[in-house]
């Protein structure tokens, strides 16, 4: 939910309507932007309850202000998904099923997750995949750990430097080394660490499955022509 992973769901999701579109086609969006310092406060402290009702509460005010779907342009965050899904009226887009679905029709079996230390150690992501007939591999733990510190104390912040680089790199090599099929992203930004197509085993970038999967559910054939939906992004 940091400004930086808004930024590439923005750029990447007016990318892919303007692809299918043509010409000057845009995404019909709203975005509330919320301070990724307070959500970090709260994550940290173990104060969910407290940060889901102000994610809820965002949820509402776009919801209010007209949109008809909602994307959390977070991997993490979506430990609150169930939460913000009962107290809005408009469906959610949620990135682990998106990328759950991805899995599966390429045929992986078994992959390596990369994210927070919430979501590679708690169970509101991976029960996601295997409920695809997925089985779920994390980093061990001091990998585990410096990956979690190169998002909150880095990426976050925009930054990207060639030692947190050649760490996920090194992450994502030990789990190709214990036969994953492939490696997921499973935070927003780490995308800016590496090029997915360009390492040992495949690799799922969910920023880009995510807002791949916006693009499809705002230019949905049942809309009619001219009256594309309107998404919000609460991040």
């Amino acid at each position: 939910m940091s400004w930086v992973s808004t930024a590439m769901y923005y750029e990447a999701i007016n990318k892919g309507v303007a692809k299918r579109l043509g010409g000057l086609a845009s995404a019909p969006l709203l975005i509330e932007s919320l301070d990724f310092a307070e959500v970090s406060r709260l994550q940290s402290a173990g104060e969910w309850e407290a940060l889901s009702e102000l994610v809820i509460d965002s949820a509402k005010r776009l919801e209010a202000a007209g949109a008809e779907g909602l994307i959390l342009c977070s991997n993490t965050a979506h430990k609150m998904h169930d939460w913000i899904d009962g107290e809005i009226r408009i469906p959610m887009l949620h990135i682990g099923d998106v990328t759950a679905a991805k899995l599966h029709a390429d045929g992986v079996k078994r992959a390596g997750l990369i994210g927070t230390r919430f979501t590679m150690t708690e169970n509101f992501y991976r029960e996601r995949l295997e409920a695809q007939g997925i089985t779920v591999a994390v980093p061990d733990p001091q990998l585990m750990s410096e990956i979690d510190r190169i998002i909150f104390e880095e990426l976050a912040r925009g930054v990207v430097s060639r030692v947190s680089q050649r760490t996920l790199k090194t992450c994502i090599t030990n789990l190709a080394q214990a036969r994953n099929q492939a490696v997921i992203l499973g935070c927003t930004e780490l995308v800016m660490l590496t090029d997915p197509g360009a390492n040992i085993i495949p690799v799922y970038d969910t920023t880009a499955l995510h807002a791949r999967a916006a693009v499809d559910w705002i230019l949905k054939e049942a809309a009619p022509a001219g009256q594309e939906r309107v998404l919000a992004s609460a991040s």
